[in-house]
C-alpha cells in the first residue's frame, strides 16, 4: 500500500511539475530542490526524488550529485525529434479520419474549433493551449487510436515548451485558421488534401524553434 501510495504521489509531482516546465512558469536554467517540491505539494521527498528521475529522463530536467537540480534548456535537437515523431502519427491518423469523415465528425471539429476562437478571443492562452490539444487528441479519438496520442503526448514536451512560448493573439489565429483548413478537407473526405493540411500545420514548428531561439537565447542549449 505505502508502494502504491508514494507512486501515486510520483505521478502527481510529475504532472504537476512538468506543467510549470512546459507553460514556463519554471523557466529553464530555473533551480528547484526536493525539499521546496515537497513542501509545496505536502509530499515526502521520497515521491519528489521519483519524479525528478522521471522528468530528467523526458529530458526536462538536469540532475546533477551534489548540486542544484536545475529545469533543463530547451534542445532544438529534441524539438525536432518531437515534431517528427508528432507528424509521423498524426499523418496517418488524419488520413483515417478523412477516409471514414462524415457529417458528425464535421460537427464535432466545427464545435472544437469555434471554442478555439472564443479562448483566442479572451486573450486566454492557456485556455487555447488545452483547447488545441484537445482538437488533436479527439482527431485520435476519432480514428479509433486514442493511445497513438498518448504516445505523442508522451514525447512531445520539448516542442510543447516551444509552442507555449509563442502563442500569442497572432499564433493562435494562425493555428485556428490551420485547424479550419483540416477540418474542411476531412469534412469532404479528402484524405490527401486533409494530409497535406496536416503536414502543414505541423510544420509550424521549426519557424517557431527558429523564431523562439531567436527571441529567447537563453533558453536553449
Amino acid at each position: 500500500m505505502l508502494e502504491v501510495t508514494e507512486e501515486t504521489m510520483a505521478l502527481r509531482v510529475v504532472g504537476a511539475l512538468r506543467d510549470e516546465i512546459v507553460t514556463m512558469a519554471l523557466k529553464p536554467g530555473d533551480v528547484i530542490s526536493e525539499s521546496d517540491i515537497a513542501g509545496r505539494y505536502g509530499v515526502s521527498r521520497q515521491p519528489v526524488r521519483e519524479a525528478f528521475i522521471r522528468l530528467a529522463q523526458q529530458g526536462l530536467l538536469l540532475i546533477r550529485p551534489k548540486r542544484a537540480t536545475v529545469v533543463k534548456k530547451i534542445s532544438p535537437e529534441g524539438v525536432r525529434q518531437s515534431r517528427f515523431i508528432r507528424e509521423s502519427i498524426e499523418v496517418e491518423i488524419i488520413r483515417r479520419v478523412a477516409g471514414k469523415s462524415g457529417p458528425d465528425v464535421a460537427d464535432v471539429l466545427a464545435e472544437l474549433i469555434a471554442e478555439q476562437e472564443r479562448a483566442s478571443a479572451a486573450d486566454d492562452t492557456r485556455g487555447f493551449h488545452t483547447l488545441d490539444e484537445l482538437f488533436h487528441r479527439t482527431l485520435a479519438r476519432l480514428a479509433g487510436v486514442e493511445y497513438a496520442w498518448q504516445l505523442i503526448d508522451d514525447h512531445k514536451m520539448q516542442l510543447d515548451r516551444v509552442r507555449y512560448l509563442t502563442l500569442g493573439v497572432s499564433s493562435s489565429q494562425r493555428a485556428i485558421s490551420e485547424h479550419k483548413l483540416i477540418a474542411a478537407a476531412v469534412g469532404k473526405g479528402d484524405v490527401d488534401g486533409a494530409e497535406a493540411a496536416m503536414r502543414a500545420h505541423l510544420a509550424r514548428a521549426e519557424v517557431l524553434l527558429s523564431q523562439t531561439i531567436a527571441d529567447f537565447p537563453d533558453y536553449f542549449e
